[in-house]
């Protein structure tokens, strides 16, 4: 029995089509994949659904009830809850004023019961087997407890059905398998899902039944069993994909650019590594294992506490963000919503930020220069987008990422720190990505990558720097990379040393 479904949809925007009369059909206490590339329309369809947009055309059923209208706050009466991709948290607030926001206890004498909300949280994160503390500020959480809250949020409410969009992206895997469990005992309560996401293993075994979208089209739905992982690229991409298409090729490197001699700061210890010249370089490990941790002190978001950093043989004495930027170096970070988008500023504006605050002794920015280097990016990167004047939050989360990497790329920056720079990207976008980077580094720019999925370094990286709690444990080639054995040094399964 269906708990929504929604028939014929159709959103525009601007004269601009997003939404062509899709269906979306989900049944009470499944997990439904809403699949497709950066673009194909799920989030459109998601903010429909939760009242953001307004629809044209189509209709909606939601639990046995027709529904001719639909704001934010009717969809969370009628139980449905979207855990959205980037987190909306207010990080000034206490972790269990984040989970009240607006539906606050208050006692006989009109004033907030603090206790009795600190005292619910704290059941709800034991029940769920979550570890967090319900008066900790919001801005002391990691990443991942992060992800969690939010989840825990939507869950203390008893929805009905739950839109979880990329969910996993910054937990780890002891992480996942948790949240995995939570769903489908839920699940067995009844609970419905919507599953948003770009990892295939991830959806084949979690997920009931799949719907696809494509260019704003409906092209497909079923049962996930009986479809495969290759079938559901192609339904997504289009006959022109071909996922088994080799990226990575090698190429001669220049001299060292950049030496790191135990170098340690917060999250890493005694890192020593050298970058030659066009090399693209893939650091990973699990979350919080140090890589991402020793990306951000390297570009001055944090002090180092001993050691050095190099840059074209010269000592860094001040690591401060802009000092770094002038050295040549820039850095794509890991949380789009929070280091990236400056929601008030249009694409154009977004893009020519950093470059702009490199030349801010010239107070003129030259709009028609400016629009000529956003359309040049735009093209070489197949950045979907209407116009430089939209707004960053009209794009979905890919083509966001493709206007920041183009905003560092602006910068004219010889090294670049990329930090999950394929974040809720799709595989036909993430292919462009990867293509970007060895283009990149044949033209010489000198590329470090921290990323959790392990096909991504192999299709780009020279080799590959493994983390463990903090240290670097493993250097592997680029013929030695591998899921297996990146992941036995990850865990420190095998620990022979560098």
């Amino acid at each position: 029995m269906n708990l929504l479904s929604l028939k014929g949809i159709v959103k525009s925007f601007n004269g601009v089509t997003v939404l062509k009369g899709v269906d979306l059909n989900v049944e009470k206490g499944t997990v439904h994949a809403l699949l497709g590339e950066n673009g194909a329309g799920k989030s459109t369809l998601m903010n429909v659904l939760t009242g953001v947009y307004t629809r044209d055309k189509g209709t909606m059923e939601f639990d046995g009830e027709i529904i001719e209208s639909i704001s934010i706050k009717q969809s969370e009466q009628l139980g449905i809850a979207f855990v959205h991709q980037e987190l909306n948290l207010f990080n000034d607030l206490k972790v269990y004023e984040n989970i009240f926001l607006g539906k606050e206890y208050v006692n006989k004498f009109g004033k907030l019961d603090k206790k009795r909300m600190i005292a619910e949280s704290r059941q709800l994160f034991h029940d769920l087997g979550v570890d967090i503390d319900p008066t900790e500020l919001a801005d002391n959480l990691t990443t991942s407890q992060k992800q969690l809250l939010e989840i825990s949020k939507a869950l203390f409410f008893k929805a009905k059905l739950l839109i979880l969009d990329e969910p996993t992206t910054a937990l780890n895997t002891e992480e996942i398998e948790h949240l995995f469990q939570i769903i489908n005992e839920l699940k067995q309560n009844g609970t419905s899902f919507i599953f948003i996401s770009h990892k295939m293993p991830e959806i084949f075994t979690l997920c009931d039944r799949y719907t696809i979208f494509r260019n704003g089209e409906f092209i497909e739905e079923g049962i996930i069993k009986d479809i495969t992982p290759e079938r559901v690229t192609k339904l997504m991409v289009g006959e022109g994909y071909n996922e088994k298409k080799e990226v990575y090729k090698p190429r001669t490197v220049g001299d060292v650019v950049l030496r790191l001699e135990d170098f340690t700061g917060p999250g890493f210890n005694n890192v020593s590594l050298e970058v030659k010249k066009g090399q693209v370089i893939g650091l990973t490990g699990l979350q919080g294992a140090g890589s991402s941790e020793l990306l951000q002190c390297m570009f001055g978001l944090v002090q180092p506490t001993s050691g050095f950093m190099e840059l074209y043989g010269e000592k860094i004495k001040e690591y401060s963000i802009h000092k770094i930027m002038r050295k040549g170096m820039a850095m794509l970070p890991a949380n789009r919503k929070e280091n990236s988008v400056v929601p008030d500023m249009n694409l154009l504006e977004n893009m020519y930020l950093s470059e702009h605050t490199l030349s801010a002794f010239n107070p003129h920015i030259y709009k028609t220069r400016e629009k000529h280097k956003f359309e040049y990016y735009k093209k070489i990167l197949n950045i979907k987008a209407q116009s430089f004047n939209n707004s960053i939050l009209s794009l979905s989360g890919g083509n966001q990422q493709k206007v920041f990497i183009a905003k560092w790329l602006n910068t004219d920056a010889e090294i670049l720190l990329f930090d999950n720079p394929t974040q809720g990207i799709d595989v036909g976008a993430k292919a462009e990505i990867y293509r970007l980077i060895l283009e990149l580094a044949n033209e010489g720019k000198t590329i470090l990558i921290n990323t959790l999925e392990i096909p991504e370094i192999q299709k780009v990286a020279d080799y590959c720097a493994v983390f463990y709690e903090g240290n670097l444990v493993k250097i592997l080639q680029h013929n030695e990379i591998d899921e297996t054995t990146v992941m036995l040094y990850s865990t420190n399964a095998i620990s022979n040393g560098r």
